[in-house]
């Protein structure tokens, strides 16, 4: 068997997984083991040329097969180090945006308590200023009504000295359901 029937077998399809180099140490323990041994000895008979030969190939194609599996590997993990990085984002961004919902949500209950504060400050404010208006008016109008109450009597008392010949003692006049005096604006009686 040659070398290149080794290659062959590296490149077989019953171990497509396998590199070039385990292959070929496969293939030189497979030798090993199914050596024949010398007559009347139990030491097997190999071709040393040919197993130094595979092992020397071997030797040759494992540097590049660790350099490739180092390669695998540190791409892997740069891989899994980005996916981690884009994971951390997308989480601190998610904590970000919920923060500030949570902010939002408590500015907005913050903003209509103080509305609520607000409104119920101008209405307490607006019922005390329309009693004090009221208050204010109504004590107003009992000055007015005392005042004007003065006034008729002075402007009754006034039209008492100026009536001509009425007698020295008045007589009651007599007055009408609205309660005013009648001939007290009555033109026909004079």
């Amino acid at each position: 068997m040659s070398y290149d029937d080794y290659d062959d077998f590296a490149e077989s399809p019953i171990e497509p997984q396998m590199g070039d180099a385990e292959a070929l140490l496969r293939r030189a323990v497979d030798i090993i083991a199914s050596a024949p041994n010398m007559p009347l000895s139990s030491t097997p008979r190999i071709d040393r040329d040919e197993i130094i030969e595979i092992l020397d190939d071997a030797l040759a194609r494992l540097p590049e097969e660790l350099r490739q599996a180092r390669w695998m590997l540190r791409e892997k993990q740069e891989f899994v180090n980005k996916a981690r990085r884009e994971a951390d984002e997308i989480i601190e961004a998610a904590r970000q945006q919920a923060e500030r919902m949570v902010q939002r949500t408590e500015v907005v209950r913050a903003a209509e308590s103080r509305a609520r504060t607000v409104v119920e400050n101008a209405e307490g404010d607006a019922r005390r200023l329309r009693m004090e208006t009221e208050d204010f008016l109504d004590q107003r109008l009992g000055s007015f009504e005392i005042l004007l109450d003065r006034l008729m009597k002075t402007v009754a008392t006034g039209r008492q000295r100026l009536s001509i010949g009425t007698p020295a003692e008045e007589e009651p006049q007599p007055t009408d359901p609205s309660g005013e005096i009648q001939g007290f604006f009555d033109q026909d009686r004079f």
